[in-house]
């Protein structure tokens, strides 16, 4: 059973992957723009994040619930947990594309989902917050820090 919701879940989520940001937009719209195109837009690597994070284009949220975000952080990241999400959605940079994150993906999945329905260019962390602790060990970590740190 439980495999059989994983792989709605993971239907869905390739179908809510639509292109279009314009603004807020009904589910059935969002479905109705889907393409091949889309599939790949609504996903990011660590690489991608650092850079885009670094170039200052990139909002990270983590959707961790508190407990979760409590236990181990990434310091760069905000914490919006996804039950959360829909009323605290004036704290999104809407001039930035909003990556979603927690460890593996599949809630921030269902939060980029969401974003996009309500008109925010979103992507979701395709390695999770796990890929990006294991892809900013020891030098890279360092630079990156150095690079994000204010002027």
């Amino acid at each position: 059973m439980r495999r059989h919701i994983i792989a709605a879940v993971a239907i869905l989520l390739a179908a809510w992957g639509t292109t279009a940001y314009a603004g807020e937009m009904t589910l059935e719209a969002y479905l109705s723009g889907f393409d091949y195109q889309a599939r790949k837009d609504m996903k990011i690597d660590s690489e991608a994040l650092v850079k885009g994070l670094t170039e200052g284009k990139i909002q990270l949220i983590d959707i961790r619930f508190k407990e979760e975000y409590d236990a181990w952080r990434m310091g760069f990241a905000v914490n919006i947990p996804l039950n959360e999400l829909p009323e605290r959605l004036d704290e999104l940079d809407s001039n930035k594309i909003i990556v979603t994150a927690c460890p593996h993906k599949d809630r921030a999945g269902l939060a980029m989902a969401y974003l996009r329905t309500k008109g925010f260019q979103s992507k979701y962390l395709v390695d999770g917050l796990v890929g990006l602790a294991e892809h900013l060990r020891g030098d890279k970590a360092r630079d990156f820090m150095q690079s994000t740190k204010p002027q």
